[in-house]
């Protein structure tokens, strides 16, 4: 991923958080173990912000809060091997706005995992990167006409009512 497609995603990203917790919606962190099987979350945080990784710009700018949840994945799937799916029914999740990088890989295949056990699916296009403009844009269309997800920008999202909970989908 280069850093020049992902930075504008991870600054709208975190005006989102911040209006996500202005409205009291739970932020969970789903990320890569990168291999690094006997680490935690907290580890993983202090290695991007401190060993001179690439995406220490990013890392640096969406910090989680001390109230944020967070996931380690071992794959390209947040629910692949996770306890995601549990904590979201735990914390009576019905509808996921789903950001990060790569939105051709591991947010396609979260957003598809997430569509199969039918949750409705939101994914700000201005929230999403890959490592270019086209691959971006195809997974985007994608989004939309295949797993039915809500595809406009950040400042779209209605939070007003706290968590944008929508019925969940019904099965086709």
């Amino acid at each position: 991923m280069q850093r020049r497609n992902a930075l504008p995603a991870a600054r709208n990203i975190r005006r989102l958080k911040e209006r996500a917790r202005a409205a009291r919606i739970p932020t969970i962190y789903v990320n890569d173990n990168f291999g690094q099987w006997r680490s935690d979350f907290r580890q993983l945080v202090h290695r991007c912000l401190n060993e001179a990784v690439r995406g220490e710009p990013i890392a640096r700018l969406l910090m989680p809060d001390e109230q944020d949840y967070f996931v380690l994945k071992p794959a390209n799937s947040g629910f692949f091997s996770t306890p995601l799916q549990t904590l979201l029914q735990l914390i009576g999740v019905e509808a996921i706005v789903l950001t990060g990088v790569s939105s051709h890989q591991c947010v396609l295949f979260t957003a598809a995992d997430a569509y199969v056990r039918n949750y409705q699916l939101i994914v700000p296009r201005d929230c999403v990167a890959a490592s270019n403009a086209k691959d971006n844009e195809l997974a985007l269309r994608y989004f939309k006409a295949v797993l039915k997800a809500d595809v406009h920008t950040s400042s779209r999202v209605d939070l007003s009512r706290g968590c944008p909970n929508r019925r969940r989908r019904k099965p086709t």
